[in-house]
């Protein structure tokens, strides 16, 4: 089989950025063919996906991408690290796939090579700059990023390289191939023009950042310029039918509702909740009447905004520490969520080489197989995940729609 690149990504939503990646990634490194492993109805950074997880499928598969992955829910709303080791675990999982690609602020992979190396191999030296910046009352990012400062000691090399999102992902993508020993090569592409926060759109490119704000304030006309044409028709299609879900605060009364039925011990059980954080978001539950104000009162130079969404999406989708341990230990399925012609020969191909591989291209049929039990769990919970999030549409909130939605096929 000719070469198989694989990409990491959130498509939250597809746009020309991306398009560029893909078409690179395969310039760069002659792939004949690609998988991207996505994330579904919820992501990284703690909010919704503003389209489902099908129609972004749909949107890859039109433009360069020959199958389509879902991350599952509970390495989809973790942290950068957790993310990272599961979308790794999958890629690795399949057998068949030679190069990843992802995007980097950086000028050069070297320089996040050298961070993972540290992150993975953790030297006494470097473990305690960070525990004595820890102690500062940094929040966790900040101070690893003063601690990988002192230790290597470059500022001019290694300065606002923990700054750029898509550098930090990288390093943990970096930090999770050696850890599973993967045999995947790496390689960025850097991105141009715009990053990953930005919010103004530079010729025909924008993030999804500014995209959604876009959105937000109704800037349709603009959207049109930053997108391919067949995704932004999709997106429009999906705005129409009140099929989409804008951010976090379409679901903010039924977290606030959970919140305020759970006792501050189970708070305490969540994953990233420490050092009495607990309290904070039980008061604040207490007495907010929206997302915005709670996170206004929590958030701190210690807990981040981002922290503490992820947070509130544990609540909501009954994700305790216990269960976020287990998804560190397995190695996940491989739920399709769509694939063309070549993306069929892909699975053909997987199948062949390992009849074992955890495929998933009927939730049903696996939730009635599956013999591991954390497994099981893994998939019920995107189940729920899916249908909290139809509770954020404008129209036709349905349940259950792992069941009925088909895999997306080009």
């Amino acid at each position: 089989m000719s070469r198989v690149l694989g990409i990491i990504a959130e498509y939250n939503p597809f746009h020309n950025g991306h398009l560029y990646h893909i078409a690179k990634s395969k310039q760069e490194t002659g792939a004949q063919y690609v998988i991207a492993v996505i994330s579904g109805n919820f992501v990284q950074r703690g909010n919704t996906s503003i389209i489902n997880k099908w129609k972004k499928a749909r949107m890859a598969l039109l433009n360069g991408v020959d199958l389509i992955i879902e991350i599952p829910t509970i390495y989809s709303i973790s942290s950068a690290e957790n993310f990272a080791e599961g979308a790794i675990k999958i890629l690795n999982s399949l057998g068949i796939v030679e190069v990843l690609s992802f995007g980097m602020e950086a000028n050069d992979i070297s320089t996040l090579n050298n961070i993972a190396n540290v992150l993975y191999n953790e030297p006494k030296e470097y473990v305690t700059m960070l525990s004595h910046e820890l102690k500062k009352g940094n929040s966790f990012p900040k101070a690893r990023e003063n601690a990988l400062m002192m230790y290597l000691n470059d500022i001019k090399r290694y300065a606002n390289i923990m700054s750029g999102s898509n550098n930090i992902l990288g390093i943990e993508y970096l930090k999770a191939m050696k850890k599973t020993k993967s045999t995947i090569v790496p390689i960025g592409i850097k991105r141009e023009k715009v990053l990953y926060n930005d919010k103004y759109i530079v010729d025909e490119f924008a993030s999804a950042t500014a995209i959604r704000k876009m959105l937000m304030t109704n800037e349709l006309n603009d959207i049109s310029k930053v997108m391919p044409r067949n995704s932004y028709l999709l997106l429009g299609e999906e705005l129409k039918n009140g099929h989409y879900v804008i951010d976090i605060s379409r679901l903010e009364k039924e977290i606030i509702y959970n919140l305020r039925k759970m006792s501050r011990e189970d708070i305490a059980k969540l994953p990233d909740v420490s050092e009495g954080l607990e309290n904070l978001i039980k008061n604040a539950a207490d007495s907010c009447n929206t997302i915005k104000e709670l996170i206004n009162i929590v958030k701190s130079k210690r807990f981040t905004q981002t922290r503490i969404q992820r947070i509130l999406l544990y609540s909501l989708l009954g994700i305790d520490k216990k269960k976020m341990e287990i998804s560190k230990k397995v190695v996940p399925y491989a739920r399709v969520l769509g694939f063309n012609n070549k993306g069929k020969e892909l699975i053909s191909e997987m199948m062949r080489l390992n009849p074992k591989l955890n495929i998933v291209t009927s939730v049903k049929r696996y939730i009635e197989n599956v013999a591991n039990k954390n497994l099981k769990e893994m998939i019920e919970t995107d189940i729920l995940a899916t249908n909290i999030y139809t509770l954020g549409y404008y129209k036709d909130s349905y349940s259950n729609l792992d069941y009925t939605n088909r895999i997306e096929i080009i």
